[in-house]
């Protein structure tokens, strides 16, 4: 496999230089100053291009390539937008760009509760407390029906905590939430949104009624139209799993498990039409076997992510190092190691403290990310040698 990193452009605190010091090959990154559903022109496209290969990098993957909610809940503006997408993607075709990386989760990307959860050896992950989403979903976003989705057991602890919770903990949820995961880039979100919970139940709002069966309908509406172009272009579509892989706040999702990348696939069976494997986002759901998913859907992965979740006895997850977890990342090496080419990276780095107070975004800090490579790369070293 490719080991490449996500690098956020040229404002990026950590630069190209740095990356190629590491043993980074191949970088994933995307014309983030560029607003969602605008297209991506061939001169944009070959700027940031041409920038990466100065440095002796290449471009490996576009992450992302944003879809935007008005293609997601079928509005009336659909269609312009997916001509857009269409656009966007021959243009990277013609750039010699040709993985895109893209998610179709409705309104929200990936979510957790805490950015900065303090580990036993002082370091800080990623982490899920789903008392503390109850508690935001019931008591700050007042989800009408929100009760519904939660055991009687999560709801008695999110009222307790109500009893007890701080407004500063308040603000802290909302910022994990909706802002800092959501914003930093792409996002429906900015950082300096005044009303984010207020924004943030508008764009639910556009989902009323729409259920999975209608989201599935939504997205293979959307790669009936694009995937065509993907293949005229040899450009390899690849949607990310949903993270975490459930519903939540009444959002259907749709890329959680088996029985959901097989039906996405089989939806326009095209080899343009793959997937993203992230083992982590998969890892945190315990109806996934990790090793088994890479195994059944290797021929149709354009693009891993390798990190781990544990999950804990009460449903809880949170990010793992690489060499543990769930995800077991030994054995995904292992299947994927026959896809010389497929590029590869490390994921959601544990923010070590030397890293502490650098504005990093979220789960991206360098020398997490640095010391996870170096373990994934230890790993890949001994397998290929096999």
């Amino acid at each position: 496999m490719e080991k490449t990193w996500r690098w956020f452009g040229k404002k990026d605190i950590i630069t190209l230089s740095d990356l190629k010091q590491i043993g980074v090959e191949g970088i994933v990154t995307a014309l983030h100053h560029i607003p969602n559903g605008e297209i991506w022109t061939v001169e944009e496209i070959m700027d940031l291009k041409q920038y990466i290969e100065d440095h002796n990098l290449r471009w490996s993957v576009v992450e992302s390539l944003p879809v935007c909610e008005a293609i997601k809940y079928a509005g009336r503006e659909r269609d312009q937008l997916i001509e857009n997408y269409k656009v966007s993607l021959a243009n990277l075709g013609k750039c010699g760009v040709r993985t895109v990386c893209y998610n179709f989760m409705p309104v929200i990307d990936w979510i957790r509760t805490d950015l900065a959860h303090k580990q036993p050896d002082g370091s800080c992950a990623l982490y899920f407390d789903k008392v503390r989403f109850a508690y935001f979903d019931i008591y700050i976003l007042k989800r009408e029906g929100a009760e519904k989705d939660y055991s009687d057991e999560i709801i008695s602890k999110a009222n307790e905590l109500d009893k007890t919770i701080t407004e500063e903990e308040k603000n802290e949820l909302i910022d994990s939430i909706i802002v800092k995961t959501q914003g930093f880039v792409n996002g429906n979100i900015s950082e300096d949104e005044l009303e984010p919970v207020t924004l943030f139940k508008q764009l639910l709002e556009l989902y009323k009624g729409i259920d999975k069966q209608q989201l599935r309908e939504n997205m293979k509406y959307f790669l009936e139209q694009v995937i065509p172009t993907a293949e005229e272009y040899g450009v390899n579509l690849c949607v990310h799993p949903d993270d975490p892989p459930f519903p939540v706040l009444g959002l259907p999702r749709i890329v959680t498990n088996e029985e959901d990348i097989e039906w996405l696939l089989k939806a326009v069976d095209n080899q343009h039409n793959g997937l993203t494997f992230c083992a982590g986002s998969l890892s945190a759901g315990l109806h996934n076997d990790v090793p088994y998913l890479a195994k059944k859907f290797a021929s149709r992965t354009h693009f891993v992510h390798l990190r781990s979740t544990s999950v804990l006895p009460n449903g809880n997850f949170i990010e793992a190092s690489h060499l543990g977890g769930r995800a077991n990342l030994p054995e995904v090496i292992r299947i994927f190691k026959n896809y010389p080419h497929l590029p590869m990276r490390v994921d959601h780095g544990p923010l070590l403290s030397a890293d502490a107070g650098k504005k990093y975004n979220s789960g991206y800090s360098f020398l997490g990310r640095m010391k996870a490579l170096g373990e994934v790369s230890g790993m890949m070293k001994i397998i290929y040698d096999e």
